[in-house]
Order: structure tokens, then sequence, then C-alpha cells
């Protein structure tokens, strides 16, 4: 079902536990090239779907991550979870391509960070995903400076934004 920006007021978007049988939905919306591309940090096995399974299990059954499905009228839309690295809480979010430019995703972060209650929270996006920088800002993340890394779906070093929600 395609919603388009007028209608997501009418649309029900919620959030709900992430159930190991949604993986496999991820792992789709996941090998999409252009949002591949504008995801840009991403393991180098992304083609290898047991691989993929393997390591979100995994991160389903690690209590310091918080994972949750993103649902559209039911429908799955994407994920959203928190998570840690080096010490720091982190943000990460994917949202199915035909959802895109919908409020989904500022809805689905907004939603999350009532029930995820970690600060400071931290995220990183790649310099050109204005659509992602643009959602982490209307939530209330703000820009604290660039790095520089290997975007495995480039095959390139990148800037990436970092942001922190305090």
């Amino acid at each position: 079902m395609l919603h388009n920006f007028k209608t997501i007021a009418k649309s029900m978007v919620t959030l709900m536990e992430t159930a190991k049988e949604e993986l496999g939905t991820f792992f789709k919306f996941q090998l999409d090239q252009e949002a591949a591309h504008l995801a840009a940090f991403m393991p180098k096995d992304t083609n290898d779907k047991a691989a993929y399974i393997e390591r979100y299990t995994k991160y389903l059954a690690d209590p310091t991550i918080h994972m949750r499905t993103v649902k559209v009228d039911g429908v799955i839309a994407g994920s959203i979870a928190k998570f840690m690295m080096g010490g720091e809480a982190g943000i990460t979010y994917w949202i199915d391509r035909k959802f895109w430019g919908q409020g989904i995703a500022t809805t689905a972060l907004r939603d999350f960070l009532k029930i995820e209650h970690t600060r400071p929270l931290h995220a990183g996006v790649a310099f050109d995903n204005y659509g992602s920088r643009k959602v982490l800002e209307k939530c209330g993340f703000v820009q604290t400076g660039t790095d520089r890394g290997f975007a495995n779906a480039r095959q390139a070093e990148i800037e990436e934004v970092n942001y922190k929600l305090s």
C-alpha cells in the first residue's frame, strides 16, 4: 500500500517488538541499491541472507539492543533500534523506499524516543543522505561534527555527519 504525505495523518504508524520472522523482510529492504547507497555504512556481506539472519537474530537476543519493527497500517515499513558501540548508545533506522517522503521515519523516531530513554543518543549519517539528516534534526538531534569512514555500500571512503540527542 502506497501512501502520500497528505495521507500520513490518516495512516497508523506503530512500533512493535521485532520478531525473528520479520528479519527476512528487513533483509529484502537492504538489498535495494538506492537505499543501500544512502545508508552507505553497511556490512560487507549484505547479499548473504543466512549471515544477515544470524547477525540480527543475535541482536534480538542482546539486552543492550532495543529493536522495533515500524509498521504502517499493519504493513512492515522498516525497523529502528538503539544499540551500543564503543560505550556509546547509537540509533539506527531503515525505512523501505516505498514509504520514503511520507513522514514515517520522523513519526517512528519520535515514537521510539518516547520509549527509549537512553541519552545521549548518537547517530551517524552519510553526508549526502539529506532525508535522514532532516529526520534526525526534526527529532531534536544536533550535528556535532563529521568523520570519514569506509562505506561498504559505496566501496569508498566518505564523509559521515555525526549527530547527538542529549
